[in-house]
């Protein structure tokens, strides 16, 4: 017998699927990380730990949200997860790899079809004129993914970049706005912290306003994970006022010998006024002074707020591009953020 997937889409014999438990997920990050050695040349993920995190976000759950494939030997050859924890869940995030060892043996359309249906679960708790459409998404010179997507009716949308400094030298000293003050945070003001970056973020693509605090609650888990330092979180105040933020990871989540920015917001009667790149700016410093001579960070390709050339004009480069796809399951009323005249 051929094993099945709840969509009745056939493995090849003798090839297994089951949900996750949190200890699968160094098998994953090695089965990743053999994925992008392939494509790019490098690791996925520097840690297991970066993915155990993943899975234990607030309200997802590995084993109804996650399917791996086993191979007859009991290695794992193809994984794919569903997240449809944001509320409310329109655009379900969808990510997969399949081992390259295995391609051509129908194991990525039969995730990516048990990931389709799995998300299609929450459109009866949608709004009835909601538009629906699941996402997913990889490296842009990933051909092999980019055709699976098309074959299995996505379309590409957009575009994002992994950007990158090396810094042989010292960076340059930021210079701040009048007026602005720069403090680190702390635990205790991670919820001044989150409403600041949903402020900050309600301007770029794809954003939806979410409950708060069910928006935070998922926030405040990613904050307190082990690979966040509260030192690298710099808060730049206007008086009493949150104006700006880059929240930054001292190890990247790829290599651990660069620095990650993974938030960097200003909100919006502070923008235009060198706030971001001063922020940008003393973050590269603060990687410096602890070693680090390479710093990056994720930025749409098209983002509405202008981030991508800040990024350049700070000395950054496009390290990696991906690409997103999205799949429309039924038509209706959009409430993503697609522009900023919205």
């Amino acid at each position: 017998m051929k094993e099945k997937l709840a969509t009745q889409i056939e493995l090849p014999e003798g090839f297994t699927v089951r949900g996750a438990t949190l200890a699968d997920a160094g098998a994953a990050t090695e089965m990743f990380n053999v994925w992008m050695q392939r494509i790019a040349g490098q690791d996925d993920l520097a840690d297991a730990n970066i993915l155990r995190e993943d899975w234990e976000s607030p309200q997802f759950d590995p084993e109804r949200d996650i399917r791996l494939v086993f191979s007859p030997k009991g290695q794992l050859v193809g994984y794919i997860e569903v997240w449809t924890i944001s509320k409310p869940p329109v655009h379900p995030w969808i990510w997969g790899r399949v081992h390259p060892d295995f391609g051509g043996l129908g194991i990525g359309t039969a995730l990516l079809t048990w990931a389709e249906e799995h998300a299609s679960r929450v459109l009866p708790d949608l709004e009835p004129d909601l538009r629906f459409a699941p996402r997913t998404g990889s490296l842009r010179i990933a051909e092999g993914s980019k055709k699976l997507f098309e074959d299995n009716g996505f379309n590409r949308i957009r575009s994002s970049f992994e950007m990158r400094i090396v810094m042989n030298e010292a960076p340059l000293v930021p210079a701040w706005p009048e007026g602005i003050t720069l403090e680190t945070g702390s635990h205790e003001e991670i919820p001044a912290i989150y409403t600041a970056f949903r402020e900050s973020f309600r301007d770029h693509f794809g954003h939806i306003e979410e409950p708060f605090e069910e928006g935070l609650a998922r926030f405040t888990h990613f904050m307190k994970s082990d690979g966040n330092d509260p030192s690298m979180w710099f808060l730049a105040f206007d008086g009493d006022e949150l104006a700006g933020i880059s929240l930054c990871r001292p190890e990247g989540y790829s290599e651990t010998d660069m620095g990650w920015v993974n938030i960097l917001g200003v909100r919006r009667p502070w923008r235009k006024h060198g706030l971001g790149l001063a922020l940008l700016q003393h973050s590269f410093a603060e990687f410096y002074k602890r070693g680090k001579r390479k710093a990056g960070l994720g930025v749409d390709a098209e983002n509405l707020t202008g981030a991508l050339r800040l990024y350049e004009k700070a000395g950054m480069h496009v390290h990696l591009a991906f690409d997103t796809y999205e799949k429309t399951i039924r038509e209706g009323r959009e409430i993503s953020v697609e522009s900023l005249a919205e």
